[in-house]
């Protein structure tokens, strides 16, 4: 059976994480998954590609993510051609500053930061520049205890960054959502459980109270975004977890997603996810192995 790599990590039960600096010729590593949280900086990565989920981006110079939850995450060498590659790894605990502690409200932004790295986090140039020093602070630090509290400054200021964005789809992450609205979570329970069927804006209106017109300026007023997109981000995470993970043809995984046309799913998924579902999926099947 094909499966991708369960990574083991180096860190150990005694140690708050696990860091190393290497410098290497290519990206090799296979796509893989480790229940760890792990922060991954690259340097002269440029024409490399980054795939975290269901998501993948092809690189400039510099990349720095955060993922968590054994979420799947690789870098491919694509058309990277520096053959000096510069990566930080360091790899971490979910639970390492414990429950009592990430309820204070001084570590609430950390909290926060771990969860929403379990679809993984991509952070812009403006926050890597900020880490760069602090990162190679950390190893040149002989004292263990004075490098943790360096970390913990680092996590606290990617939880500040104003140029991050989210990785994966919360349906191939299989993360959870929270959300502050009991209306909002209705609809969206709804949706879970009905993305395969044709689903109308009356019928999510009515199970809220609200007229059509109303119920869609609340729903993007309390999640960022419009139902119909929300409903097509939720269909196409369906498919490209079965894309990765079953020998359903593509025909099979358009309809079983709500999809009511090949060409359709095609179109929106090049345009969502910057390829057609043929090629994700070979993405994802080089970098299997046998079991």
């Amino acid at each position: 059976m094909n499966k991708i790599i369960t990574e083991v990590t180096p860190l150990s039960d005694k140690d708050c994480f696990y860091m190393v600096d290497r410098t290497k010729e290519a990206f090799t590593y296979p796509i893989h998954r480790h229940e760890e949280c792990e922060l991954n900086f690259v340097e002269n990565c440029t024409g490399a590609r980054r795939v975290v989920g269901d998501s993948i981006e092809t690189l400039g110079q510099f990349d720095l993510v955060l993922v968590s939850g054994g979420i799947e995450h690789g870098w491919e060498q694509h058309q990277c051609a520096t053959g000096n590659i510069r990566e930080i790894t360091i790899q971490f605990p979910d639970n390492l500053y414990g429950d009592t502690l990430l309820s204070k409200n001084q570590l609430e932004p950390i909290r926060e930061l771990i969860e929403r790295s379990k679809k993984g986090i991509a952070f812009g140039m403006h926050t890597i520049m900020m880490i760069y020093g602090k990162l190679n602070r950390m190893l040149t630090m002989e004292s263990d205890f004075y490098r943790f509290m360096e970390f913990t400054s680092i996590l606290y200021e990617l939880s500040q960054s104003r140029d991050a964005h989210t990785l994966s789809s919360t349906a191939f992450a299989k993360a959870t959502q929270k959300v502050d609205s009991r209306r909002v979570a209705k609809v969206q329970d709804y949706i879970n459980r009905h993305y395969r069927d044709e689903i109308h804006l009356d019928d999510l209106a009515d199970l809220v109270g609200m007229t059509p017109t109303a119920f869609s300026r609340f729903f993007k007023l309390r999640t960022g975004r419009p139902i119909s997109d929300y409903i097509m981000d939720l269909r196409l995470g369906h498919a490209t977890r079965l894309l990765a993970d079953s020998t359903m043809t593509v025909a099979e995984i358009c309809y079983d997603c709500g999809f009511n046309s090949i060409s359709h799913f095609n179109r929106v998924f090049r345009k969502r996810k910057g390829c057609v579902p043929t090629e994700f999926r070979e993405t994802y099947k080089r970098h299997r192995i046998l079991i």
